[in-house]
């Protein structure tokens, strides 16, 4: 039964389901992968991942060994390739030995604890991501040479997949893509067997050259649009609602909330609803994002720990009625501008405070 006095935040697994086939077409004969890295960005890996591979999604990305472990268990599939982005890490080969994970190599030490792995097992499996300009991890293009050079090369190492990351996919126009791209083949020239992925969500939109073996879906499977606005090929995934506790009528200059971020202009009726930044409305997003209450988009005024602000004018509404902060209506990618982000991060800072519902479990 619905809580009706805090938030709900609905999970619409089918929604999932259509952004990942709207993606594998656009991705056209790439496998499209899974990226459920911090939680399912928010949202749940573990129903998640569930709902994607029933949908035939095979592969998965985290960032962390936990969250491989975790998701291991929730899938209970032992075949499905789980990676690990933070690579391998001193003293955790035997951890994603047990749960059979794949690290993401992505330095020069790293790739000598494969080296020495596999000296000692004979062979060993790992993917190698290659910085093709985001300065942030993988091996640069002089590093991969020498891997490639050193004695032995790689001939104890089996090498599945080549990664890299794209740090402007989300503006086509943008000449970072095409220099990226460009070293990204100078790097899977130096492993000709191996399969390769350089984008992500909005990566897969640019392109065919940019799409290779496989896509790594994030951001696009919960509806955030490759240009970091709202795209109308993708549904919204996730719809954060909260209950109208109060409704209010200000007087020109009366102030709302802490200080004097939003003093009346004119006299108002705005709404105090149950929801504020300890549910993940990100605060900056006060005095320029919007809610969805009473049929329309009204001005989100003030956002605090446990309360905002809407303006209301003169919709009809009352206490209870429930107003949308995040879905179908008020959309991810808008509220994500307002507070100056982007919608990974509205839907990772989504607490646990409100009310969890799953749709097409």
């Amino acid at each position: 039964m619905h809580a009706p006095d805090r938030a709900r935040l609905t999970i619409d697994l089918d929604a999932l389901a259509y952004n990942r086939a709207v993606l594998a077409a656009e991705a056209a004969g790439a496998e499209v992968a899974a990226v459920v890295k911090s939680d399912g960005y928010g949202l749940g890996a573990g129903p998640i991942s569930r709902r994607l591979h029933a949908e035939g999604t095979r592969s998965f990305f985290v960032a962390r060994i936990a969250e491989g472990e975790a998701l291991r268990v929730a899938l209970g599939d032992l075949e499905a390739a789980i990676y690990v982005l933070d690579g391998l890490l001193p003293g955790t080969a035997d951890r994603l030995a047990a749960a059979r994970l794949t690290p993401v190599i992505s330095t020069p030490p790293q790739a000598r604890a494969a080296l020495g792995l596999a000296a000692a097992a004979g062979r060993y499996a790992f993917a190698l991501q290659i910085d093709t300009g985001m300065n942030r991890q993988g091996l640069t293009l002089d590093d991969a040479r020498g891997l490639v050079a050193a004695p032995g090369g790689l001939r104890p190492l089996d090498v599945p997949l080549l990664v890299s990351h794209l740090g402007s996919a989300n503006d086509p126009a943008e000449a970072r893509n095409p220099e990226q791209l460009a070293r990204f083949r100078e790097a899977r020239a130096l492993f000709p067997d191996s399969r390769a992925s350089l984008a992500a969500s909005a990566g897969a939109f640019l392109g065919p050259d940019y799409r290779h073996d496989m896509v790594r879906a994030g951001i696009g499977l919960f509806g955030g649009g490759p240009e970091e606005r709202p795209d109308p090929r993708l549904k919204a995934v996730a719809t954060l609602t909260a209950p109208i506790l109060d409704i209010r009528r200000l007087q020109p200059g009366d102030r709302v909330g802490y200080g004097s971020a939003f003093a009346a202009d004119r006299p108002m009726r705005v709404a105090v609803v149950a929801a504020g930044y300890a549910d993940g409305v990100i605060r900056a997003a006060g005095g320029k994002g919007y809610a969805w209450a009473a049929g329309g988009r009204r001005a989100l005024l003030a956002v605090n720990m446990d309360l905002l602000v809407i303006d209301l004018g003169d919709a009809t509404a009352e206490p209870g009625d429930p107003v949308e902060l995040l879905g179908s209506n008020a959309l991810l990618d808008d509220l994500a501008n307002a507070a100056g982000t982007v919608a990974h991060e509205v839907l990772v800072r989504l607490s646990l405070r409100a009310e969890r519902v799953y749709l097409g479990a």
